[in-house]
């Protein structure tokens, strides 16, 4: 049987080609938008493996972009749930600053200028070693092709970072950003601050999953990071908002399967619209992550059994849910107060035991 004739494919954006030598597969891509490109290019190595003249991909001209390309298919193949997140930090981040590096002149001169440069940008060092980490999958896919794109697998720093944050927000501070966030964020903010779930399961929560007469969110385990379903409450001021989403679904988007969506797609990743927001409520720099917290901590205030709270946030271990229990001044004011209550009644109590003792010794009968 005849092998079909190749063809160009699409691997996100850019055009690749796939053709064999003795058998073997052999992609390539055209590091090019343009398909009449990779057609060519195509041509070209078709007419050289004929001729015996293709001896592989040349290493010293392959481009970082084309590295990039190669995590962004091994996440499609893999069907990571991160795909859009990945592809938005290389689009935006990585494939215009160091796509166009060719890969055997990438060196640790490129690394720092690109810490300095995001820096520049805002972009915290967290985020940074997440792009690095991208870049780092890419050399290490790119040695693993056949034939290899790359030689090498250079060496790629790693920046400190704390990652234990402590945002999270009071119920007055709820309240101002409720108002002065986007209408299309405001269901999901409610939803995020009362049961502390994650803003990845959230965007992917189906109408089928919330029955608001029996007052229960059905998460599943495909949506999940720790891939357990669990289930969680409607309370507060979840019912109000979740049903305002309902009514809006049923009058203008019929065939809209999201809970929250922007003009019937899912709310994306980013969230635009939330950091302006944050800004005009005096809450610079909080990231909807810590909602989690926030709700950890208004459960534990509550007096919530901890295994309960556990599985309605959908952490699976005590101690990364101890992580999140932060403990703010306000806490710490109340925690005093009551330790002198209880100070005050301890003293109390023992005043009237030695004065029942000094009154015992005066031999007076207070029963009479």
């Amino acid at each position: 049987m005849a092998r079909r004739q190749p063809k160009p494919y699409l691997r996100g954006s850019i055009w690749w080609i796939k053709f064999y030598k003795n058998g073997q597969p052999i992609r390539e891509s055209s590091h090019s938008t343009d398909e009449a490109k990779a057609r060519s290019l195509l041509k070209v190595r078709l007419g050289q493996v004929e001729s015996g003249e293709y001896r592989g991909p040349t290493q010293s001209r392959v481009l970082v972009a084309a590295l990039l390309d190669l995590v962004v298919e091994d996440y499609k193949i893999s069907k990571k749930r991160s795909l859009d997140d990945l592809e938005y930090r290389i689009d935006k981040n990585l494939r215009k600053t160091l796509g166009t590096v060719r890969a055997s002149m990438f060196s640790s001169t490129h690394v720092d200028n690109h810490i300095r440069s995001r820096r520049s940008a805002g972009a915290s060092d967290a985020t940074i070693n997440r792009e690095l980490a991208i870049v780092r999958r890419a050399f290490s896919l790119g040695m693993r092709t056949d034939p290899p794109l790359v030689n090498r697998k250079p060496w790629i720093r790693r920046l400190d970072e704390d990652n234990a944050r402590e945002g999270f927000i009071e119920e007055d501070q709820y309240r101002t950003l409720l108002n002065e966030l986007p209408e299309h964020l405001r269901a999901l903010f409610v939803v995020g601050y009362h049961i502390g779930v994650r803003l990845g399961t959230l965007r992917k929560l189906e109408w089928d999953q919330v029955d608001l007469k029996g007052g229960q969110i059905r998460l599943r385990k495909k949506q999940v990071k720790q891939k357990r379903a669990h289930t969680a409450p409607i309370y507060g001021h979840m019912r109000v908002w979740l049903e305002m989403q309902s009514s809006d679904r049923d009058q203008n988007w019929p065939n809209c399967c999201y809970v929250f969506h922007w003009h019937d797609r899912p709310i994306g990743a980013h969230l635009k619209g939330w950091r302006e927001a944050c800004k005009r409520a005096g809450l610079p720099g909080l990231k909807f992550h810590d909602l989690r917290r926030s709700a950890v901590r208004n459960m534990e205030r509550a007096g919530m059994p901890r295994n309960v709270a556990m599985g309605i946030t959908g952490h699976r271990t005590e101690a990364v849910y101890r992580r999140y229990d932060i403990v703010s001044e306000k806490d710490m004011k109340l925690a005093a107060s009551r330790m002198d209550e209880f100070f005050e009644a301890q003293r109390k109590d023992q005043k009237q035991k030695d004065l029942d003792v000094k009154r015992g010794k005066s031999g007076t009968n207070w029963a009479q």
